[in-house]
């Protein structure tokens, strides 16, 4: 069974598909998503795929590297979707794309072991990819541009707030391999508001969370990734900490609905956290969340020395969602509810196989 034919995921592209939110803004207008095969921008380009169905007429461009993940992931594209073949940290202005529109930078590298073992691509793809993807938007005088930040860029929590809001900055340490991702995402937002502010082009800064669901790719190393995919196969989950990490977390279609959000009706210039209290878990219960629906346990286990260096160090890590609540989103599921639905979609359609 494809993530096509399986009722729940389908269920979730027509609820973001339903969101209330201006579709008309992008009746026409091409939407350039680089990082297409990835989590999100594979459920964006569904969502955009189930509109046009629906008769948006908005061409979809995603920028791939790999024609086997995209043959994997889109086996028939359609409904407006258009794959690209390029590295995004290669020039990008000789594409040949239609004027105008929507941009969005969501390519980049998002689990620890990624994060030791190419911490060079990492901040590649969140500097000198985002700067491709600016010039190409400015070139074709792109209505907006979206680039996706992370909870990363806040630090570790100084022990003086609950939850980030958008203006929090707490501590990074930029003279280890590790910052490499959280300080290429702070870059990438600077020189956002660089464009912005020299080159006139309209920017707005979604910044996700821990995200989850049924388009996480096998190789994601992420604490929750790996939880589900233990859960999918049967087996004990493994907690490679004493999980008192406290975090926020966000199933895919509530972030992908967050960035559509931000995209439609975010004010230029500004960053929104896509996140809300209802999905925020530590560790060792996320964790047991996981094993009950699997009928497993939770076992510990010291992680080996590249998984542990590319491991956050932030212990809390919550995020305040009440600015992009403010332009009407809220998630569609707590994460007592999207865990398992995940869990199940992956296991009905054999993804992990």
């Amino acid at each position: 069974m494809t993530l096509y034919e399986n009722e729940k995921y389908v269920a979730d592209v027509k609820k973001v598909a339903g969101a209330a939110l201006p579709w008309d803004g992008l009746s026409g207008s091409p939407v350039v998503i680089s990082g297409g095969t990835g989590m999100i921008g594979s459920f964006l380009a569904d969502v955009i795929s189930e509109k046009n169905r629906e008769g948006l007429g908005c061409p979809v461009y995603l920028i791939c590297r790999s024609p086997e993940r995209a043959a994997a992931r889109f086996p028939v594209p359609g409904n407006g979707v258009e794959i690209v073949f390029r590295d995004v940290v290669s020039p990008l202005t000789d594409l040949n794309l239609p004027d105008g529109g929507y941009y969005l930078h969501l390519a980049s590298n998002t689990h620890p072991r990624q994060y030791a073992t190419d911490p060079i691509g990492t901040i590649r793809a969140n500097v000198a990819g985002l700067e491709n993807m600016l010039r190409l938007a400015v070139k074709n005088g792109a209505r907006r541009f979206a680039f996706a930040s992370s909870n990363e860029i806040y630090g570790e929590n100084r022990g003086d707030v609950e939850l980030f809001d958008e203006k929090y900055c707490g501590y990074i340490d930029p003279n280890t391999m590790r910052a490499g991702y959280p300080e290429s995402k702070r870059c990438g937002e600077a020189l956002c508001q660089a464009y912005r502010s020299q080159l006139g082009l309209g920017i707005v800064i979604p910044r996700l969370t821990r995200t989850f669901g049924p388009t996480m790719l096998q190789s994601d190393t992420k604490a929750v990734s790996q939880f589900i995919k233990k859960g999918v196969a049967g087996e004990d989950i493994v907690l490679k900490s004493d999980g008192t990490q406290y975090y926020s977390f966000t199933y895919v279609a509530d972030a992908v609905c967050g960035l559509l959000t931000v995209l439609l009706l975010g004010e230029d210039g500004e960053a929104y956290n896509i996140a809300d209290v209802s999905s925020d878990i530590t560790l060792r219960d996320l964790a047991g969340l996981v094993a009950r629906h699997a009928g497993t346990k939770v076992v510990f286990e010291i992680p080996d020395g590249v998984e542990a260096a590319g491991y956050s160090k932030a212990t809390r890590a919550r995020l305040d969602g009440s600015k992009l609540r403010a332009l009407g989103w809220r998630p569609f599921y707590g994460i007592g509810e999207s865990v398992p639905r995940t869990i199940d979609i992956l296991k009905e359609t054999g993804a992990f196989r």
